[in-house]
């Protein structure tokens, strides 16, 4: 595992610094268009019978456990580092739209992605039982964190809609993964459960998470009060990530969420009335260097990927109809809400077209495809999910900041 691990850091630095010599584009889509053109030559050269590189790839991938290593070590840290810098007064103001983006939009957008994939299959003859397409809709509707702030920072729009698009895209992470886990328990159980025990499972992880993390960045506030030795400050957020995830696992309750929770309270309380200058300087300044590492490492593993990508021809030929389907859904519970309420939302009405296009898929979809018990239905899924994230990732990362400059630009 040290030394698949080992393999993967310098690809991912080699990589980076290929994109920086060279390609120039933003660090992660470069990172990742050099990984999967490098995966697209193994598997060129081996349909050739030149050199094959794919099975000790595909093995090496393996061993690296995609989904536990995000799921369970990168996200926790890459879900603070984003929170840090999200504008907690903003957040405060724009709460109940981002709790409806969230929570009401993620959870009616998989439920209609699952909808639409079971008829699209069905009509080409690719059998999926439907609550293998709700699994399919949990993993592709809720946006990446990851990616979404990573375009963000390049793209000029205005501080208002900046936060409904982050903070949306740091909570419905962890309202992803608890629809995930609902609905996978649903795909692989024989047993039916209740309406009422599906919502209890839903508010106890969520509520929990959002709960705990406030807990959890409580107590760093009032330890970070204490005292005034960045080394120390630095080192006791590093605590609460890698301490408050452990505890949200052995509680049952949302990560993600209480990760999200915390670093906002430190990020913004935090900030103002525990740091000095010395200290804020030094913790902005690792965790940028903690989010720009972690993305260029996992934006690598997005692009290896394509190694491991086997499917049934059907399933390629349909690829395209999936992500016309996951874009629909966004259209409708997204930007149909802020279009028709953009008064109620507080947002421009022509905010919502980039509000949809804004919503980019990562490698948490990737992770918790992975994370499935192996056989054909997962096979698809991860097919079809990966070719959402990798559309996702150069259609719309690449275009995201014409499109915010465009829609602002008319406007004035």
């Amino acid at each position: 595992m040290i030394d698949a691990l080992a393999i993967l850091v310098v690809a991912a630095a080699m990589f980076a610094y290929i994109n920086e010599r060279l390609v120039r584009l933003p660090m992660t889509i470069g990172v990742a268009a050099i990984a999967l053109t490098f995966s697209l030559i193994c598997i060129s050269l081996e349909s050739l019978d030149i050199v094959s590189f794919r099975a000790p790839i595909t093995r090496w991938i393996s061993s690296l456990d995609f989904s536990r290593l995000l799921l369970n070590g990168m996200l926790s840290f890459l879900l603070f580092a984003g929170a840090l810098q999200v504008d907690g007064g903003k957040l405060k103001q724009y709460g109940w739209q981002v709790g409806f983006l969230a929570i009401v939009s993620t959870a009616t957008s998989a439920v209609l992605i699952g909808v639409a994939t079971y008829l699209t299959l069905n009509a080409v003859h690719l059998n999926l039982p439907f609550t293998y397409c709700l699994v399919f809709g949990s993993v592709v509707a809720p946006t990446d964190a990851v990616s979404v702030l990573g375009t963000l920072r390049r793209a000029t729009v205005p501080s208002n809609v900046e936060t409904a698009i982050a903070g949306e895209s740091l909570f419905n992470d962890g309202v992803g993964i608890v629809l995930f886990a609902i609905f996978a328990q649903l795909a692989v159980s024989d047993k039916v459960p209740s309406i009422t025990s599906v919502a209890g499972q839903f508010c106890h992880e969520a509520i929990g998470g959002i709960f705990l993390g406030g807990l959890i960045g409580m107590l760093i506030l009032i330890l970070l009060r204490g005292i005034d030795h960045y080394q120390v400050e630095v080192l006791l957020t590093v605590a609460a990530v890698i301490g408050g995830y452990a505890v949200a696992e052995y509680l049952g309750v949302s990560g993600p969420l209480a990760m999200v929770v915390a670093g906002a309270l430190v990020g913004n309380i935090g900030r103002e009335h525990a740091m000095s200058h010395v200290t804020r300087a030094n913790l902005d300044t690792f965790w940028e260097l903690i989010d720009g590492t972690l993305n260029a490492v996992l934006f690598t593993l997005i692009g290896l990927e394509a190694v491991a990508m086997r499917a049934d021809l059907r399933a390629w030929m349909v690829m395209p109809a999936t992500i016309a389907i996951v874009l629909s859904a966004r259209v409708l519970t997204v930007g149909l809400p802020v279009a028709l309420m953009s008064q109620v939302f507080k947002l421009p009405a022509r905010t919502a077209p980039l509000m949809v296009w804004a919503g980019l898929r990562g490698g948490i979809s990737v992770a918790l495809a992975l994370s499935l018990p192996a056989g054909r239905e997962r096979d698809l899924i991860l097919l079809l999910t990966y070719g959402n994230v990798i559309f996702s990732t150069f259609a719309q990362g690449l275009s995201i900041e014409w499109f915010a400059r465009r829609t602002y630009a008319q406007a004035e």
